[in-house]
């Protein structure tokens, strides 16, 4: 059986060298490495798109502050015109013009000083007008940047897409060809190969927690697809995604984002609805659902499954969201 497989070293991997396997358990403890790895990559890919929508949202920004500093510096501009043409064209107001009609002293001074107070406003809205230019062109630039480091973004998950996409497709031939009691090998590292049933009376700590689990649950038996985030298909970050969507609260699709969401808490105090992290980095994320059981969708050999909290090794924390 082994010597008919062909394993490819993943980038990064601790993946055997094939010539070193030998027994049924090295190579599906090969096939399992591969399948962690590719789990990294996609957790790595859906980070990315969560960068990038954030990227996306400060080209909006910086565009709609261009837009503004433009709207200003068109406005400041006609009225330094109008101002300009009123005090010196219209009304021929000039400081000759006051020195030649002013009937006393008084009306001398008191004309002058309008007419100061007037060239006085016209720099003061000059200057404005100076500084919306600035920020205008600082905006515009600004929005320059951010969707040249939108498009790098874009450039970088097309290629991330193009690697993961061969890489799935090695592994499926890969895990194809061992044997079942090999494929159980594999499941079992990345979460048991037994589905236990959900304990019964899950009261979650909060009302969104609790349609987190409940919608959580209701997924149980839908199949694991590798960037998928429902509705009848999911990987470990999307699971997790849509159940808390349902509750109306918004987390990105991306374990290593949600790690950082929400408050830390203990394994002594886990409650249903908090979400428990896996590797370092983090690259894998399930749902406690009380009773010493997660629900957590973990690997394309096995559906969306309930399992004990401690079948699966590499855990590293626990978040409460909400």
């Amino acid at each position: 059986m082994t010597a008919a497989l062909t394993f490819t070293v993943l980038p990064g991997t601790a993946t055997a060298d094939p010539r070193d396997i030998t027994t049924a358990g090295q190579a599906a403890q090969a096939v399992a490495d591969a399948e962690h790895e590719l789990e990294v990559v996609t957790e790595e890919l859906n980070e990315a798109k969560v960068q990038l929508e954030a990227q996306h949202a400060a080209v909006a920004s910086a565009e709609q502050a261009a837009a503004d500093a433009q709207a200003q510096l068109d406005s400041l501009d006609g009225q330094v015109r109008q101002l300009a043409r009123s005090a010196y064209t219209s009304e021929g107001f000039s400081p000759l013009d006051v020195l030649l009609t002013s009937d006393s002293a008084e009306e001398l001074v008191h004309q002058l000083g309008t007419l100061d107070a007037i060239a006085g406003h016209t720099n003061q809205q000059l200057a404005e007008v100076a500084e919306a230019a600035a920020a205008a062109e600082q905006a515009q630039t600004a929005a320059d940047e951010a969707t040249a480091e939108a498009q790098r973004a874009v450039d970088e998950i097309a290629a991330q897409q193009e690697d993961l996409e061969a890489q799935i497709a090695d592994f499926q031939r890969q895990y194809a060809a061992l044997s079942a009691p090999q494929q159980e090998e594999v499941a079992r590292a990345h979460g048991g190969t037994e589905a236990q049933p959900a304990p019964s009376g899950v009261v979650a700590p909060s009302g969104a927690a609790q349609v987190a689990v409940d919608t959580a649950l209701a997924q149980v038996g839908d199949a694991y697809v590798w960037g998928a985030g429902g509705p009848n298909a999911f990987d470990c970050s999307g699971l997790t995604q849509y159940a808390y969507s349902a509750a109306g609260v918004s987390l990105p699709h991306s374990s290593r984002s949600q790690s950082q969401m929400g408050s830390p808490v203990s394994v002594g105090d886990l409650q249903p609805g908090d979400l428990l992290f896996y590797y370092e980095p983090t690259s894998h994320v399930a749902m406690y659902v009380g009773g010493g059981k997660m629900v957590h969708a973990s690997t394309s050999s096995k559906p969306v499954m309930v399992v004990d909290f401690n079948s699966m090794s590499g855990f590293t924390h626990a978040r409460r969201i909400g």
